[in-house]
């Protein structure tokens, strides 16, 4: 048997925590696939007509969008 490492008491392997590693650092990199996800993004209009004329906007290109 080649060298290990003794991690609180035990032994491992070095490919045991080499892949111990990639698989937290997997794990912690890659984003949450279950996450829910807003279906618009927030619109941070300075005015109600603003923000009337964005509504409008994207649902007459929404409209446009189903059809193609």
């Amino acid at each position: 048997m080649g060298a290990a490492y003794h991690i609180m008491g035990k032994t491992v392997q070095p490919h045991q925590l080499a892949l111990a590693t990639l698989g937290l650092v997997s794990l912690l990199v890659l984003p949450n696939p279950f996450a829910a996800k807003p279906k618009h993004p927030s619109i941070n209009a300075s005015s109600p007509e603003e923000e009337k004329f964005v509504k409008a906007f994207l649902e007459k290109h929404a409209k446009a969008e189903e059809k193609h």
